[in-house]
């Protein structure tokens, strides 16, 4: 499947993620751990982003920025690069070290800056990496010991994040408070998961919607509503516009149906058979691709309207031909 385009734009906040190749840890002592952050101390220092939170935990990292007079993919191939090329000299290895691409999720500030400040923090107790929010307010592996006033770093923005939570002690304090409550909170698929299910908080609001026949717009890079969505997409030049998936389209998949089953001329119950034959296994390709990248299905979903397997429905958009849209849509 093709990659989806970066999203970015000057002052634009991004939750950013990197993880080690086949799961092997990209911090393997002190040493790696100071050489990553001062990197990323650079980053803010030359005025490339602003940093909120971040976290570096075993085999991978969190950090939540927002991007300022340089791409967010060139802040990071500055990071990542100069950081693999000393980290592998340092253990005396060679190759990659990080699994793929980072990922990136553009937010919402006003929704979500809050939320994620603590996610990102409260990534070192959920994986044991400390104990208690005791040993978690003088870690050094994190952003949240700055905040509490542990560790001095001035290049990471305290003043703005403890300016939602009050002045002076009362704000690390509330801040503290607000920490500790997200700890039964456990982990949060929908700030990190894919698609509708983050851009609208969760299955809850995902399926109440659905119930009331509404669709937003939507994607997986993107954590906000949709009008939040439909602002970035705004800033976008036409490259990007080609290249955002959105979910603006009101179509059930049995009208969706309807129409490719008619336009290749087969019914859809055909289409609904599992049949193997050329033409129905075409249009079958044809109704998932258009399901799934222009409707935001998910793979599921599109499966058991099928009547097929999920992997099925993935083979089929990964290896199918993309289909003139307008024919349909």
């Amino acid at each position: 499947m093709p990659r989806s385009a970066r999203l970015d734009a000057p002052g634009v906040m991004h939750h950013v993620m990197g993880r080690g190749i086949e799961e092997k840890n990209i911090f393997i002592n002190n040493k790696d751990q100071t050489d990553f952050i001062s990197r990323l101390a650079e980053l803010a220092e030359d005025g490339s982003m602003d940093i909120y939170a971040w976290a570096l935990l075993p085999n991978h990292f969190h950090i939540l920025c927002k991007t300022k007079k340089r791409p967010l993919s060139s802040s990071m191939r500055k990071l990542l690069t100069g950081y693999v090329v000393n980290f592998n000299k340092r253990h005396k290895r060679h190759g990659h070290l990080f699994q793929n691409r980072y990922k990136s999720i553009v937010c919402q500030e006003d929704t979500y800056l809050k939320e994620l400040v603590r996610y990102v923090h409260l990534n070192l107790l959920r994986t044991n990496l400390v104990k208690n929010v005791e040993e978690l307010n003088k870690s050094a592996k994190s952003g949240h010991s700055v905040l509490m006033g542990y560790i001095k770093r001035d290049w990471q923005d305290t003043d703005y994040i403890l300016s939602f939570f009050g002045k002076g002690s009362s704000g690390k304090n509330n801040y503290l408070k607000f920490v500790e409550q997200g700890i039964s909170l456990g982990r949060r698929p929908e700030l990190v998961g894919g698609g509708l299910i983050r851009s609208r908080g969760g299955w809850a609001e995902v399926t109440a919607l659905r119930k009331r026949g509404e669709k937003q717009a939507s994607d997986q890079r993107v954590l906000g509503d949709g009008e939040f969505v439909d602002n970035v997409l705004s800033e976008m030049d036409g490259l990007g516009k080609k290249n955002l998936r959105l979910t603006t389209k009101t179509m059930n998949l049995s009208s969706l149906a309807k129409k490719v089953s008619e336009a290749n001329k087969i019914s859809m119950n055909e289409l609904r058979s599992g049949s193997r034959r050329h033409e129905i296994v075409e249009t079958r390709h044809t109704f998932s691709w258009l399901a799934i990248k222009d409707l935001g299905y998910s793979g599921a979903e599109v499966a058991r309207y099928l009547g097929v397997t999920t992997s099925c429905v993935t083979r089929a958009v990964s290896s199918g031909k993309k289909p003139d849209r307008k024919n349909y849509i």
